[in-house]
């Protein structure tokens, strides 16, 4: 029993398609890390100084009047309910980022794809002609029509003169 469930498990993990999946998933993760530094340690940092020096990590509305922490961290050490909307405007760029990258590799990927597929439904270089004296089908390389046995000029050699 053991044995077959332990078969079709492999069976299934192993199709191409959960593989892929799971290959995207880490490689995901793994960019979505180097998109959350970029916002966080170079973007926002210059957005920050231009606004005059505000850390937008550290941007919160405190909802109790009645405490006043003197940063998001106090805030969150001591319970204080706060609105971070600092760190949700630092996410919706990160999503925005992923998200336009992304677009772009889609895209890019897109127009591979319709590539390939305007070669493939390019026509094919015709390996017949047709004979000029019984219009059947002869090879291109033929000297003679197999059909009416009249001789023929092969295609890419010059006819021969009449004399």
């Amino acid at each position: 029993m053991f044995k077959s469930f332990f078969s079709e498990f492999k069976a299934f993990a192993m199709r191409g398609n959960v593989v892929d999946l799971a290959v995207g998933v880490i490689i995901g993760a793994a960019f979505g890390k180097i998109v959350t530094s970029l916002v966080n340690d170079i973007v926002m940092p210059p957005i920050g100084k231009l606004l005059g020096n505000v850390n937008f990590k550290d941007l919160y509305w405190n909802l109790d009047p009645s405490k006043t922490p003197e940063s998001l961290d106090q805030a969150r050490e001591a319970g204080i309910a706060v609105i971070a909307y600092g760190q949700f405007i630092n996410i919706l760029i990160d999503f925005l980022l992923v998200a336009l990258c992304v677009f772009v590799l889609v895209k890019f990927i897109n127009k591979l794809s319709r590539k390939k597929e305007e070669e493939a439904a390019a026509p094919a270089e015709p390996t017949t002609r047709e004979c000029p004296y019984c219009l059947s089908d002869i090879p291109k390389a033929a000297s003679r029509c197999s059909h009416c046995t009249s001789e023929v000029t092969p295609v890419g050699q010059a006819s021969p003169a009449n004399g």
